[in-house]
């Protein structure tokens, strides 16, 4: 069976990086988290000092660039890879609100999504590799043989982003991650460079109302059809 790329892209809080992680491990493909990348940086940003309230020391970003090293760990206890900033576990440190909150106008700016896109373009030259983020299918690999663009209401979203963080022990308001979830859909449609949009090749999963067993099951699906095609 031939070893392809599968790009999903969507918005935020929609479930795509549960799907890709169970696909990936599903069919033996590696899974890479490019937002995971993005939210590295931002953490990066927030210990460092780099934020002026919303607005980021870009000078100072672009210099520190270099030395910014994001990779991927396989967790053995959950068998899902881990995300490391500079050779540190930042694994739970990356879904905070905290970071939830300053991440889109991290990734809008055009040398850091630069960098990154560079590195994810790298790691997938191999193909069998399973990528989520906002602009896998259109910009990081326009060529992959599948692409999926998720979508959800925000309020669904939002109330999944909570669960979730109240099954970790954070603290979360509701009305607090649905103003997050829609300032970042804002954010990440409008912004200059590689803004989210499905790619015209795409195909569009609204999975407002689907499990993730149906979810699975729905994307092995589109993944058996494109590899025995």
């Amino acid at each position: 069976m031939k070893k392809i790329t599968i790009a999903i892209d969507g918005f935020s809080s929609c479930g795509k990086s549960t799907m890709a992680k169970d696909l990936a491990r599903e069919i033996g493909y590696i899974y890479i988290d490019s937002g995971a990348m993005y939210r590295a940086v931002t953490l990066y940003c927030l210990d460092n000092g780099l934020f002026r309230g919303k607005d980021v020391d870009t000078a100072r970003l672009e210099q520190d660039m270099p030395g910014i090293r994001i990779s991927f760990r396989l967790n053995p206890e959950t068998g899902r890879p881990d995300t490391y900033l500079n050779d540190m576990n930042v694994e739970s440190r990356i879904r905070t609100m905290e970071v939830s909150s300053h991440v889109s106008p991290v990734a809008a700016i055009p040398f850091v999504r630069q960098a990154l896109v560079a590195q994810q373009q790298a790691m997938g030259r191999e193909k069998g590799i399973v990528m989520d983020g906002r602009d896998i299918g259109t910009t990081v690999f326009p060529d992959a043989e599948l692409k999926v663009f998720v979508t959800a209401s925000p309020e669904i979203r939002a109330q999944r982003r909570y669960e979730e963080l109240k099954a970790k022990g954070q603290e979360a308001d509701y009305e607090d991650i649905l103003a997050n979830v829609k300032q970042r859909d804002d954010i990440d449609q409008h912004r200059a460079v590689s803004p989210l949009r499905r790619a015209d090749d795409a195909l569009l999963l609204d999975n407002s109302h689907l499990s993730i067993a149906e979810q699975k099951a729905w994307l092995l699906e589109q993944y058996k059809r494109v590899t025995e095609e």
